[in-house]
C-alpha cells in the first residue's frame, strides 16, 4: 500500500495552504498548525507496524515556516503514503504547553488512519517513543472516486423520518442475514437498504463514524459508541470490510451513494466537543501534541475543562478550531456526500475561551451561515454535560434540536404521571411553548423518545431502573432518571397480561413520536422490541447487548407491521408539507389545531387530568385528524368534533392502540366508521380518528 519512502525527491518548501496531505503530479505537499513548536519533523513509513519512521523530514523555521503553518512538498510520494509528526517544544502544563517530541502524532486535516496490530492507548501515554503502537495517517486523493452523478438529496425537512443507527450494531449479530465479511460495515449497512426503504425511513442518522479510540473505555471493554474521536476527517477502519484505510473511504462512499439511490439521506452524529486525548491522563495522540493551548479549554493552572464529561473540551470558539471544524463539515459534504450533521453536545461549541456562554457564539454563526453548508441539515443537542441547557432557545435560524422536553414530558404522560396534560398538548402540536414565538421553521423540533442514550422502546415499558452493571462502574454511569415504568415486573415476564400492557405502551410512544408535529427520529431496533436489558448508558457494549438481532422481526412483526403502517398514515395526513416553510404558528393556523378534553374545544388541565385531544386539518384542507390519548387507569369517553356538512366521510378509526394487532392500525381506506358523537378510549391508550373532506372545506 505505502510508497517507499527512500525513494522521494527533492524537498519544496511548499505553502501554508492547504492544510493537511494533497497529492499532486509531483509528489505531497503537507501542512500543519502549531503555534508554539519550536520543530516539527514529517514522518514517513513503510508500514504501519514500523517501529521507527523509513524517513524523518526535519521542518525548519527559516525554510518550513509560514506564520504558525509548518509546510513542505515532497516530490515522488503519491496516494497511500504512511506519515505522520512529531512536535518539540516546551512541556509547561501551567502555561498549556504539553508538547513531548518522542510521540507520533495523527495529522488534524488526515483523510484517513492506518491502525497498527498493537494500538495500544496506554503507549500514548507512557514516556518514550511509540511509533509501532501508534496510529497513522494515509494520504488520500480527495477526487478518486466516481460517483456516478450523486449528489446530496437535500429533502426538507417536513418530509423526513430520521432513523437512528450505529453502523456496526445494525448489521453484526449474526441473525442479520448480511455476509460475514460484511456484518458490521457500510457494505453490510447497504445490504439492509431494502428494509430500510420499506419502513418508510427517509433518513439515517449514524453513530460518530470519525476515527475513534476503541480503548477509550474501562478496561476489558471497549468504546462502542464512537463519542471519541482521534479525526475529524477519517472514516472509521474497523466499520469498513476492506483493510486498506484508502478502501475504507470508498466503502463509506459506496454506501452513501447507494442511500441516495434509495431516497434515504445519510446525517452524521458528529463530536466537536471533545476528543480521546481526555485529561491530563491521557494519550498524546494529535491536537495535544501540536499544540494543547490552542486547540483546549484550559484553566489558569493549565487543567482541562471538562464541560463535555469525556475529560477535555475543544476550544471550538479559537479562530483555529472553528476552521478546523468548518473545514471538516466541508470535507464531509463537499468529497464524502452527507445531507446532515447531528452536534453532540452542541450547547458546548457557545462557551468561550474561558467556558461562559456567548450570545452570538462564533462557530455556530460560521456553521449556520456557510454557503457550502447552506442545503445541509443541522440538529443540535441543544445541551452539555455541565448542565448548559439549550432547548428551545438554540442560536440561528437553521438549526433544529433535539427535543429533550418531548422525551421526558411524553415520557411521563404515558407513564400516568398527573399534571402533564398541559406539556403533552404542547409537545404533540410541535412544541409551541418552545418555538410559537420563534421565526423559525415549523419542524424545529427533532421529535424523540428513545436514542442511543437510554432506555430502548422495549426496556423504557420493561424497567423502573438502570442496569449498567456490565458497564463495570459500580451501576453509576447513566442517567438515573429515564421516566420509565415496567408495568408491574421489572424486567422480562411472561404474564400475558404484562405482556399486553408493554406492547400498547409501545404503541402509544409511537404514535405520539410518528405523528406530532415536528420531525421524528426513531431508534434501530424499536421498531422490532430491541432490548439491552435494562442497560441505559451501553457505549462500551460492543457484543449482542447493543446489536440489533435480527430474529426480532419475525418475534415482534406486529409491532413492525404497527410502526410501518404509522409511517404510512403520516405521509396520508400530509398535515406538515408547506412550501414555502411555515413557522409553527403559521402552520398551527393553517391546520386549525385545537386541543380538547373530554368536552370538545375545553382542554382539562387540572393536576389529576391523564387525558388530551387535539384535531388537526391537512394543508389541503382534505383530511381532519382527531387525536385522543388517555393515559389513566380508567376508560374515558371523548366527546367527539361535528364534521363538516360538506365531509365526505364519517369518522373513521385508523389507530386504536387497546386493539390487538392488526386491530391497532388500518389503512383510512379499510377503516371503519365511528357512530355517535362520542367515543370510549379506553385505559392507557391512544385513537386517532380521520375524516375525509372535500379541499378547502370549512
Amino acid at each position: 500500500m505505502a510508497f517507499s519512502s527512500s525513494e522521494h525527491g527533492r524537498l519544496l518548501p511548499g505553502h501554508s495552504h492547504p492544510l493537511g496531505a494533497r497529492p499532486d503530479a509531483k509528489g505531497v505537499s503537507f501542512c500543519v498548525y502549531s503555534g508554539d513548536a519550536q520543530a516539527i519533523e514529517l514522518l514517513l513509513y513503510d508500514h504501519v507496524d514500523d517501529s521507527e519512521p523509513a524517513q524523518t523530514i526535519t521542518l525548519s523555521s527559516a525554510r518550513h515556516r509560514t506564520w504558525h503553518y509548518w509546510h513542505v512538498h515532497v516530490e515522488g510520494l503519491r496516494t497511500g503514503q504512511l506519515y505522520a509528526y512529531r512536535a518539540q517544544g516546551p512541556f509547561e502544563p501551567l502555561r498549556g504547553h504539553r508538547f513531548d517530541g518522542s510521540k507520533v502524532l495523527l495529522d488534524p486535516y488526515g483523510r484517513a488512519v492506518a491502525v497498527p496490530t498493537l494500538w495500544q492507548r496506554s503507549a500514548a501515554c507512557a514516556p518514550g517513543r511509540n511509533d509501532a503502537q501508534a496510529c497513522k495517517s494515509v494520504v488520500a486523493d480527495d477526487h478518486a472516486y466516481d460517483w456516478e452523478g450523486d449528489r446530496p438529496l437535500h429533502l426538507p425537512f417536513t418530509h423526513t423520518v430520521i432513523y437512528e443507527l450505529h453502523v456496526r450494531g445494525f448489521t453484526a449479530h449474526a441473525s442479520s442475514g448480511v455476509s460475514p465479511e460484511r456484518r458490521g460495515t457500510f457494505a453490510g449497512l447497504i445490504e439492509k437498504i431494502p428494509y430500510l426503504q420499506a419502513l418508510g425511513i427517509t433518513a439515517v442518522e449514524l453513530l460518530p463514524v470519525f476515527h475513534y479510540d476503541p480503548q477509550d473505555a474501562p478496561a476489558g471493554l471497549v468504546n462502542y459508541w464512537g463519542y471519541a474521536p482521534l479525526s475529524f476527517f477519517a472514516p472509521h477502519g474497523a466499520y469498513a470490510s476492506c483493510k486498506d484505510p484508502l478502501g475504507v473511504i470508498n466503502e463509506f462512499r459506496d454506501m452513501v451513494k447507494a442511500l441516495h439511490r434509495a431516497g434515504i439521506e445519510v446525517i452524521l452524529d458528529v463530536v466537536y466537543n471533545h476528543t480521546a486525548e481526555g485529561n491530563e491522563a491521557g494519550p498524546t495522540v494529535s491536537l495535544r501534541g501540536l499544540d494543547n493551548a490552542t486547540y483546549y479549554l484550559l484553566d489558569d493552572s493549565g487543567h482541562y475543562a471538562n464541560f463535555s464529561g469525556c475529560g477535555n473540551t475543544l476550544n471550538a470558539n479559537a479562530s483555529v478550531v472553528r476552521r478546523l471544524i468548518v473545514d471538516s463539515l466541508h470535507y464531509w459534504v463537499q468529497v464524502m456526500h452527507v445531507d446532515g450533521f447531528r452536534f453532540d453536545l452542541a450547547a458546548i461549541l457557545s462557551r468561550d475561551e474561558r467556558g461562559q456562554p456567548l450570545a452570538a457564539p462564533p462557530i455556530l454563526w460560521d456553521i449556520e451561515s456557510d454557503p457550502l453548508l447552506a442545503g445541509t441539515k443541522l440538529i443540535a443537542e441543544a445541551w452539555d454535560a455541565a448542565g448548559l441547557y439549550q432547548v428551545g432557545h438554540f442560536m440561528g435560524e437553521r438549526w433544529k434540536e433535539w427535543n429533550g422536553r418531548f422525551r421526558d414530558d411524553v415520557r411521563m404522560f404515558v407513564r400516568g404521571d398527573a399534571g402533564q396534560a398541559r406539556a403533552m398538548a404542547d409537545r404533540v402540536l410541535g412544541s409551541p411553548a418552545l418555538y410559537a414565538s420563534q421565526p423559525h421553521e415549523s419542524t424545529r423540533s427533532i421529535n424523540f423518545v428513545t436514542s442511543h442514550d437510554g432506555f430502548t422502546l422495549c426496556d423504557l415499558v420493561s424497567y423502573n431502573r438502570k442496569h449498567n452493571e456490565a458497564n463495570l462502574e459500580g451501576n453509576r454511569d447513566g442517567s438515573p432518571v429515564d421516566w420509565s415504568w415496567n408495568c408491574g415486573v421489572e424486567g422480562p415476564s411472561v404474564a400475558t397480561e404484562i405482556q399486553a400492557l408493554r406492547h400498547q405502551q409501545m404503541r402509544n410512544f409511537l404514535v405520539i413520536n410518528v405523528l406530532s408535529l415536528g420531525t421524528p427520529m426513531l431508534v434501530m431496533g424499536d421498531e422490532m422490541g430491541r432490548t439491552q436489558s435494562g442497560n441505559n448508558n451501553a457505549y462500551c457494549q460492543d457484543n449482542p447487548v447493543s446489536w440489533l438481532d435480527w430474529s426480532l422481526l419475525a418475534q415482534e412483526a406486529a409491532l413492525h407491521r404497527f410502526t410501518t403502517a404509522l409511517i404510512r398514515l403520516r405521509r396520508q395526513r400530509e398535515s406538515l408539507r408547506c412550501d414555502p416553510p411555515l413557522s409553527l404558528t403559521e402552520l398551527m393556523a393553517r391546520l386549525r389545531a385545537q386541543i380538547h378534553g373530554l368536552r370538545c374545544g375545553i382542554p382539562d388541565f387540572d393536576d389529576d387530568s391523564r387525558h388530551v385531544a387535539v384535531s388537526l386539518h391537512s394543508l389541503r384542507g382534505d383530511l381532519l385528524m382527531y387525536w385522543a390519548l388517555n393515559a389513566g387507569p380508567q376508560a374515558l369517553t371523548f366527546e367527539l368534533p361535528a364534521l363538516p356538512p360538506r365531509a365526505k366521510s364519517a369518522w373513521k378509526k385508523v389507530i386504536d392502540t387497546a386493539m390487538p394487532p392488526p386491530q391497532d392500525i388500518t389503512d383510512l381506506a379499510e377503516a371503519h366508521p365511528v357512530s355517535g358523537v362520542a367515543m370510549e378510549v379506553q385505559a392507557r391508550s391512544t385513537v386517532v380518528l380521520f375524516a375525509q373532506l372535500p379541499a378547502h372545506a370549512a
